[in-house]
C-alpha cells in the first residue's frame, strides 16, 4: 500500500468532473502476487480509477488506446477507514489464532500417531498388576486412535473457519474502497479509453499436490490451484508462475471457491518405503528434473488410485531433491 502520493503533472479543464466507464477487467493471480488489467473510459478528459488493495509501486502502466492521448497520472494514497481498518486487524489476529492452532493439532497428532503406534508394536507380558495385557494394549491403541480422530476432526473445522476468515478479510478490504489507492487519469480526446495494469500482494490460492506413487522409480505430481479469492466483476485466472514470468507463465480459469489443475510432472523418486497394511506410512526422495519452481503446500497421497493419507509439502526448487514422508 502506497505511503505517499506519486503525481505527473497535468493541465486539465477547471471544469471537467471526474468519472469512470469500465469496460471490463481481468485479474491473474500468481505465486507471488496478483496482476490487474482493467480498461476504462474517460468523461470529460478525466477517468478516476479504482486500484485493488496491495499495490505494488511502480507496477502501474497507463495504456491508451488507438487515437487516445495520456495527459496526466496521479495517484492519491489510500485513505483507511478507522472502523475497518480495526476490523481487519481483528480478522488478521483471528486467522493467526487458527493457524497457531493448526500447528499444534499437527504436533498432538504426531504424538498420538506415534502412541498408536508404540501400543500396536507391544509384546504382550502378563504380570500381577496386568493379568490381560492384550486387553491393556487393546484400550491404549483405541484411546489413541480416538485422539486422533479428534484432531482430525477440529483440524477440519479449523480449516473451514480459517476459508471463512479469509472470505471476511477479503471483503473487508474491498468494501467501499475507501481503503485503496485511486489513479485519476487525464486523457485527451474527452472520452478517450484506455487500459490500466498493475500488479497487487494480493496472494489468490493455495498450492494443492497429488502424488500419485508408481512403483517403477517415477511418481506422477499434480499441482493444483485452491482459489480464496473473489473478486466481483473480475475474469479470474491463476498460475504457478510469478510475477517476473506474467509474460510467458500458462494461465488457467480460475472460479472463486474451486480448485484448478495447474500441471502434472513425471518426477524421479528413490528410497522408497511404505507402511505395512494396517498403517499409511511412506518416504521417498523426489527430485525436481522440471524448470519450475514447486511451491510448498499440502499433499494428498496415492498408490494403485487408493488414497494414503496427506503430508506436508515443502516446496523444491529445480534440479533440487528433498525427503517426503507421510504418516510418520
Amino acid at each position: 500500500m502506497l505511503t505517499k502520493t506519486l503525481a505527473v503533472v497535468f493541465t486539465v479543464a477547471a471544469t471537467a468532473t471526474a468519472t469512470i466507464a469500465d469496460a471490463g477487467g481481468s485479474i491473474t493471480f500468481y505465486r507471488d502476487g496478483a496482476m490487474v488489467e482493467r480498461e476504462a473510459a474517460a468523461s470529460k478528459g478525466i477517468a478516476e480509477v479504482p486500484l485493488e488493495s496491495g499495490l505494488l509501486e511502480n507496477s502501474l502502466k497507463v495504456i491508451p488506446a488507438n487515437g487516445t492521448t495520456i495527459m496526466g497520472v496521479e495517484i492519491s494514497a489510500a485513505r483507511q477507514d478507522g472502523k475497518n481498518a480495526k476490523e481487519l486487524e481483528a480478522l488478521t489476529e483471528q486467522r493467526q489464532r487458527l493457524e497457531d492452532r493448526l500447528q499444534a493439532l499437527a504436533t498432538r497428532e504426531k504424538i498420538f500417531t506415534a502412541a498408536a503406534k508404540s501400543q500396536s508394536g507391544k509384546a504382550p507380558r502378563k504380570t500381577k498388576t496386568n493379568p490381560d495385557p492384550m486387553q491393556t494394549i487393546r484400550q491404549g491403541t483405541d484411546y489413541a486412535i480416538a485422539q486422533l480422530e479428534a484432531v482430525y476432526t477440529a483440524r477440519r473445522k479449523t480449516e473451514h473457519e480459517i476459508k471463512k476468515i479469509d472470505g471476511r478479510i477479503a471483503a473487508a478490504k474491498r468494501n467501499g474502497r475507501s481503503g485503496n489507492s485511486t489513479a485519476r487519469i487525464s486523457v485527451s480526446p474527452p472520452r478517450g479509453k484506455f487500459t490500466v495494469k498493475y500488479a497487487t500482494s494480493e496472494i489468490g490460492w493455495q498450492p494443492h499436490y497429488d502424488l500419485h506413487l508408481a512403483g517403477s522409480g517415477v511418481a506422477q505430481l499434480q499441482l493444483s490451484a485452491r482459489i480464496k479469492a473473489n473478486y466481483n466483476g473480475y475474469l479470474q485466472k491463476v498460475s504457478a508462475g510469478s510475477l517476473a514470468e506474467a509474460r510467458t507463465a500458462a494461465t488457467f480459469p480460475a472460479l472463486p471457491g474451486s480448485t484448478a489443475r495447474l500441471a502434472s510432472f513425471q518426477l524421479p523418486i528413490t528410497e522408497e518405503n511404505l507402511g505395512n497394511d494396517v498403517y499409511n506410512q511412506f518416504s521417498g526422495r523426489i527430485s525436481n528434473n522440471s524448470s519450475q519452481y514447486l511451491p510448498a503446500g499440502e499433499a494428498g497421497l496415492y498408490k494403485g488410485g487408493a488414497y494414503l493419507g496427506r503430508f506436508r509439502f515443502e516446496g523444491l526448487s529445480s534440479g533440487r531433491s528433498r525427503v517426503v514422508s507421510s504418516g510418520s
